[in-house]
């Protein structure tokens, strides 16, 4: 029996270097072409964040990747560029927890909350303002742009008092006040050094270090510092980079958009809880106070701040006082 010869496939590549070359030349104008046609998507947005402030608070594991770091860092730059005013208060408490790990200084818990007396706060502040503002100015500088690193002491910037916690003994229910020591909240701000920073073409880097009624150096949590600042800046949007999605529903599902009071209903229903439910709450405050939206954003997703501000889908969630009209999620 005779054997039956297959011929071979026909090869669907180009077979001749011109065939070759036609086809290399259509791929990049069609990548040419879709890259044109995303920054031409991208122009409402950036005419709606013209002349605008946007603080950004920037936190969380992103910190500690270098190419999710230069990626935040030419996100900020672009921002500039565009016409955005852009605003970075940064946190850093891995940082913070390795220096003290590695000087030996053993910190105290109470309530799960870090106690700060005056050895760790100077370890805070050294830190904080010291090398991962720095790292944060020199990312920013090295992508093109023009940072400036300051802490919330610069100029008054942020005056602070005592945080003060309470706690109630579950055994015996009696209600107790928790000494933080040098751990603060805002009390006033002074944005006069911002608005000059911003008003050039500076980008401000802020490490949310506080001064107390004594000139004392306060340690102020990150989302708390950007919130204050936002309210008095009077922001068009508060970005707070995590290291989550956004808000989750029952499913575990990203929930897009939420007005404030939907915030609130997920709040009194247990759909956020834990560490999540002082941070909506913030937000809800915030809001109140003159900000027109706040989003939280995952910082390990690259160029999330980006995509936030300057697509129609956005990233994470954004809470805002009520729902457009027209139900769409968008970042106006």
């Amino acid at each position: 029996m005779a054997k039956t010869k297959i011929a071979p496939a026909k090869s669907k590549e180009p077979t001749t270097p011109k065939a070759r070359s036609i086809s290399g030349v259509a791929e990049v104008l069609a990548s040419v072409h879709a890259k044109a046609k995303v920054l031409s998507e991208a122009l409402p947005y950036m005419q709606r964040y013209d002349r605008k402030t946007v603080v950004v608070k920037y936190g969380g594991h992103a910190m500690g990747d270098p190419a999710l770091a230069a990626d935040f860092a030419r996100d900020i730059v672009l921002l500039k560029q565009a016409g955005v005013n852009p605003i970075v208060v940064h946190g850093g408490g891995p940082q913070i927890g390795s220096l003290l790990k590695r000087l030996n200084i053993r910190s105290e818990f109470k309530d799960g909350l870090r106690v700060t007396d005056r050895e760790t706060v100077e370890v805070v502040e050294m830190v904080l303002a010291g090398s991962v503002n720095k790292e944060i100015v020199t990312a920013i500088n090295t992508q093109g742009g023009k940072a400036v690193g300051i802490s919330g002491k610069d100029a008054n910037l942020m005056r602070a008092k005592r945080l003060e916690r309470r706690w109630r003994d579950p055994t015996s229910n009696i209600e107790e006040i928790v000494d933080l020591g040098f751990v603060g909240e805002p009390a006033a701000v002074d944005p006069h050094i911002i608005d000059v920073i911003s008003n050039s073409d500076l980008i401000p880097v802020i490490a949310p270090i506080g001064v107390g009624p004594d000139g004392e150096t306060l340690n102020i949590n990150a989302d708390t510092f950007a919130a204050a600042l936002a309210s008095a800046m009077k922001a068009k949007r508060l970005l707070l980079l995590t290291d989550v999605e956004g808000v989750l529903d029952k499913n575990g599902q990203l929930i897009k958009s939420l007005t404030t009071s939907e915030a609130q209903a997920l709040i009194d229903d247990g759909t956020i809880s834990g560490g999540m439910i002082p941070k909506i709450e913030s937000c809800i405050d915030v809001i109140a106070e003159g900000v027109e939206g706040v989003v939280i954003i995952n910082g390990k997703v690259p160029h999330a701040v980006l995509l936030e501000l300057f697509t129609e889908h956005g990233a994470g969630t954004l809470i805002e006082r009520r729902r457009r009209k027209s139900g769409a999620r968008e970042s106006q």
